[in-house]
């Protein structure tokens, strides 16, 4: 009896878990909530192993945030025939990376180097996603790869497994408190802001883009960070040793055979024009080529690219994204010199 007891106990526990999972599951859709990818150091590392594809076949794409939303990857690989790897990190410099990419003697691929000038030329702080993500990239157990390979498996079916906005955590961010005097609560960005595919894409919602009033609240999130930063932009000397290393890094690569190019992607209103007195082009954009010889795309510099305006200032829509990345393509092929796998990549 107590056996037959306890197995009915143990049934009807099962029962309210599956339903509170299908409930909670059903109640997130309804929210307008999608699959969504962690994006952790574990997927970071999954797209890493893939640098070493053919040249021919692959194109490696580093920086921050902006190139994350503003590559439709779908779209890059169907007009170029190419796999599109994106190894940028969110709110972080590429130098770490460029820096690992051009110290493997493995990788002699081509290379696209997002430029967000507060990011990149950052000295303290926005490494350190980067600098997580090959530590756990270089020293990943087997263990944990089996562990990633069955999280990609339920996230690509389950809402509620989301991470990134449907966390305990995250819902207890949204409690509403009071900001003691100097101290800002930052409480993320609203859920509908981004979502991230398993290629690392990373996309605003339709939602979003129609919004104002959540566009208004991350417009809010970004000046709240240009007050938060008290790091005056490097210059002189200390700017020198920034562009001795970039430099060091991409001549090891093109020494390799490897083809690189950096890309300024756009912002819009105020947050272009704080970029502007920040950081002027001469100073910094025009500087980084001339130092280091490589080919650059200045989005101001092409129309369509600059008739954009960003959404919440500072990336693209995703309908936005798929123009840019039309452009992109075509600029590449038709004044760069780079070829593609698809050799009708001619973009109208």
């Amino acid at each position: 009896m107590p056996s037959q007891s306890l197995a009915k106990a143990a049934i009807l526990m099962l029962i309210l878990v599956v339903l509170s999972l299908v409930s909670w599951e059903y109640f997130l859709r309804t929210k307008g909530f999608d699959t969504s990818f962690y994006d952790d150091p574990s997927l970071w590392a999954d797209k890493r192993r893939m640098v070493y594809a053919s040249p021919s076949n692959a194109t490696v794409f580093i920086g921050s945030s902006r190139i994350k939303f503003d590559l439709d990857i779908p779209l890059w690989e169907k007009i170029t025939g190419e796999q599109a790897i994106q190894l940028a990190c969110v709110g972080s410099t590429p130098i770490p990376v460029l820096l690992d990419l051009a110290n493997d003697e493995k990788f002699k691929g081509k290379l696209v180097i997002d430029v967000t000038e507060g990011l990149f030329f950052s000295l303290k702080g926005s490494d350190e996603t980067p600098l997580k993500n090959i530590k756990y990239y270089k020293e990943q157990t087997p263990a944990q790869l089996a562990s990633f390979h069955i999280n990609h498996l339920l996230e690509s079916q389950f809402v509620f497994l989301d991470q990134e906005w449907n966390s305990l955590g995250k819902h207890l961010d949204k409690i509403p408190l009071k900001d003691r005097k100097g101290v800002n609560n930052f409480k993320g960005f609203p859920p509908d802001f981004g979502r991230v595919m398993f290629n690392r894409q990373e996309y605003m919602t339709d939602k979003f883009a129609a919004d104002t009033s959540m566009q208004n609240i991350v417009k809010n999130i970004w000046s709240m960070f240009g007050r938060a930063q008290k790091a005056v932009p490097p210059s002189g000397k200390t700017l020198d040793s920034i562009f001795s290393v970039i430099k060091n890094a991409t001549d090891k690569i093109k020494a390799r055979g490897g083809k690189i190019i950096f890309i300024r992607t756009p912002s819009s209103g105020g947050f272009l024009m704080a970029e502007k007195k920040g950081f002027p082009r001469e100073l910094y954009w025009n500087k980084l080529l001339a130092v280091t010889n490589c080919e650059g795309i200045h989005f101001e510099d092409y129309p369509i690219m600059a008739a954009f305006i960003c959404p919440e200032a500072s990336h693209l829509s995703l309908s936005q994204a798929k123009i840019f990345t039309k452009e992109f393509i075509r600029i590449l092929n038709d004044e760069k010199g780079w070829q593609f796998s698809n050799a009708t990549a001619f973009v109208n």
